[in-house]
């Protein structure tokens, strides 16, 4: 787990259903929990008007989500990254007075154009997590040594990765190409950055992660690690499964097939993660928790060192 917390980024991908963002909060618990300073981010590229709750920020127990950052316990604070605060930090940065940014940022026709371009949206966001992670404290030490993110979507996700190629083609100079270069700098260092995929040991999920991770690599970006989310657990020795199989075959169909069933495919799936991801893999088992409180039990989990053995061998221990 330590070359997880070593980098400045991680960027936490999956299809929705898959537990992502209960992982993405249980991964800054567990980081927190190492003696790490963590700040975990959720990333809004919807208006200001278009913003809701945040189910990470009630899994933390932070408060009200805003753009500015907030603590919610020792070692763990929060933000939400919003498209218009990057946007608004980019043009405080390259006009002369922080005023000129504020009056630009109220006229309607900029407001628009700011919103109707999804390439500028992103790099709001981008700009805004460049922002923070430039901020030192008064020992010159980083104020937010590891930024944890929880990404809304896949197609986010993809579309982060590939904002810098997309910029660049259309603003390759001034103020803009040289933020774009900045932030390119740091998705695509192993050192820094690292997507964390998070699927489900099922067929279909495991295919497009796979699948997901191709695509961010193709941009690349870094993948360090996958989390194999929702494992069931296995009762069974080899000698315990195969008398089960022998008395189902005695006696006729049983209602506990279906559950082999389902733990023979989860075996599958996870056995095809594991030959094919390409960064070691997290085993997380099903537990009988959610909200916080899971959280807290993966948070756990995550920490201990039967997990530590599972991210080399993606064998639940």
């Amino acid at each position: 787990m330590d070359g997880l917390w070593d980098r400045r980024a991680l960027l936490i991908s999956g299809k929705g259903g898959v537990g992502k963002t209960s992982v993405a909060a249980a991964l800054a618990r567990a980081a927190v929990n190492a003696g790490r300073r963590v700040l975990l981010a959720e990333v809004e590229l919807g208006t200001e008007a278009e913003q809701g709750p945040s189910p990470l920020a009630e899994l933390v127990g932070a408060r009200a989500p805003s753009a500015q950052v907030t603590p919610v316990s020792a070692n763990l604070s929060f933000v939400r990254l919003s498209a218009i605060e990057g946007q608004r930090l980019f043009l405080q940065e390259v006009l002369p007075l922080r005023v000129m940014a504020d009056a630009a940022l109220r006229t309607r026709a900029l407001r628009r154009f700011l919103e109707a371009a999804p390439a500028l949206r992103e790099m709001g966001v981008l700009y805004q997590m460049l922002h923070l992670l430039r901020l030192t404290r008064s020992d010159g030490g980083a104020q937010h040594p590891l930024c944890i993110l929880d990404l809304p979507a896949t197609g986010h996700a993809l579309a982060l990765a590939a904002l810098p190629d997309t910029l660049l083609t259309v603003m390759p100079a001034g103020p803009i190409g040289r933020a774009v270069r900045e932030g390119m700098a740091l998705l695509r260092d192993p050192a820094r950055t690292g997507a964390v995929l998070v699927t489900l040991p099922e067929p279909l999920p495991v295919s497009e992660t796979l699948e997901l991770s191709t695509a961010i690599g193709r941009h690349g970006i870094p993948i360090a690690a996958g989390v194999l989310n929702r494992m069931p657990e296995d009762p069974f020795s080899p000698d315990g499964r195969a008398a089960v199989e022998q008395l189902l075959g005695a006696h006729g169909p049983h209602r506990g097939q279906r559950a082999l069933g389902r733990l023979d495919r989860a075996r599958g799936a996870q056995a095809r993660l594991v030959a094919n991801f390409p960064a070691p893999l997290l085993t997380l088992p099903e537990l009988p928790a959610s909200g916080p409180r899971l959280v807290e039990l993966l948070a756990t989990h995550l920490g201990s060192r039967g997990s530590a053995a599972s991210s080399s061998t993606g064998v639940q221990p």
